[in-house]
């Protein structure tokens, strides 16, 4: 009777989570010779490894605060491995982020998301949404313009370390004229869903109005505000098409001076097809800071050799710093791959070959990042 007693609660134990109250009856049962010492010992650690499993496997985890919030994270550390002798190759801290999200209704969330990285703080997200209806949601704050796929995608799910030349250009990134606002922008957007098949919407829309600052920026230039649009179609499972517009002022190039004499307007044209394992993506936008004219575009396709874990990955980038005049283009050629530990952590080393007609000297560069979360 002692032995079959004995068996069950082992059993029992094992597929529970493993707390205080616990260790106390485990206590109890060797005091009392139900079982040995070593027996314990080996259900503790049972139930301490099913516990790290389940906690491993978990999205969200529930924090302290006046209401249910989601608290993530993660950070990037890179290596960049330069070609050129002139060149400093060496380690950086590309991003370290921490994204606080929550709803107060069914009806309303808001978001705070904010990067530690770099010489100060910096404010990336800060807006609230009211989803009234899957067709139909209102985002009013800072957040990420309505342009370009690979501008929205978030960059802790990127699948190349770097984006393409033409986003960093002229998606109000790196290399946008008006300085790197990290896609963002301060307004009000509407948007939404519908027309779903077996769970799929077959057209989703965003239409936003923005002051055309950037980030962190009130609009004291001028009254004129920017727009910005998206449109996608999604036809079948995997596959999707559409494209954007974005039309204003250049207002944080030199706020000093008139914004409304610096136009800058942006057209976009995305479509992307993602099978379990295969993906292929490519975007080409076009865009005019007054009147310089520039141009890219990017095909992009990947392969998932072990599921869900190691991706291998090649890029075709190109991009006309001035579409008005010659030699000035630049194409990257861009092979690498991922290898994911789990959903927050993974590394990713890529080697870009550049073929630029305006630079003179070796621009090519190996570059690993890791990245881990929570």
């Amino acid at each position: 009777m002692k032995y079959t007693l004995s068996t069950i609660i082992l059993l029992a134990l094992t597929v529970v989570s493993f707390s205080q109250s616990t260790n106390d009856i485990l206590n109890l049962l060797v005091s009392n010779n139900t079982l040995s010492q070593a027996q314990a010992d080996s259900v503790r650690a049972e139930a301490a490894i099913k516990q790290q499993e389940t906690d491993a496997n978990k999205k969200s985890f529930i924090a302290s605060a006046s209401r249910f919030i989601q608290l993530s994270g993660y950070t990037q550390l890179r290596y960049l491995a330069m070609e050129d002798k002139e060149s400093i190759s060496g380690f950086d801290i590309r991003r370290a982020r921490l994204d606080i999200k929550g709803s107060i209704t069914p009806y309303f969330a808001y978001r705070m998301q904010t990067d530690f990285a770099g010489s100060k703080v910096k404010l990336l997200d800060a807006y609230g949404e009211i989803k009234l209806k899957d067709y139909f949601s209102i985002t009013a704050g800072q957040f990420k313009i309505p342009f370009s796929m690979e501008n929205l995608a978030s960059s802790n799910k990127l699948e190349m370390i770097d984006r393409s030349q033409v986003v960093e250009a002229l998606v109000a990134r790196g290399k946008d004229k008006i300085g790197n606002q990290n896609g963002r922008d301060i307004g009000v957007q509407i948007g939404g869903m519908f027309l779903k098949n077996n769970g799929i919407p077959l057209v989703e829309y965003r239409l936003g109005v923005f002051n055309g600052s950037g980030i962190n920026i009130a609009d004291t230039t001028n009254n004129a505000k920017d727009i910005a649009g998206r449109l996608i179609l999604n036809p079948a499972k995997g596959l999707s098409f559409g494209g954007g517009y974005y039309g204003g002022y250049g207002k944080a190039i030199r706020p000093d001076e008139e914004g409304i004499k610096q136009g800058r307007t942006r057209l976009g044209f995305e479509a992307s097809y993602v099978l379990s394992r295969f993906s292929v993506r490519g975007e080409y936008i076009k865009g005019r800071d007054q009147a310089t004219e520039r141009a890219g575009w990017y095909l992009q396709a990947g392969y998932f050799v072990i599921p869900q874990k190691l991706q291998l990955l090649a890029k075709y980038d190109f991009f006309d710093i001035n579409t008005n005049t010659d030699d000035n283009t630049s194409i990257s050629y861009v092979f690498g791959g991922n290898y994911n530990f789990n959903n927050w952590s993974r590394i990713q080393i890529f080697y870009t070959y550049r073929a630029q007609q305006v630079a003179s000297v070796i621009n090519n560069y190996l570059a690993v990042q890791f990245q881990i979360g929570f």
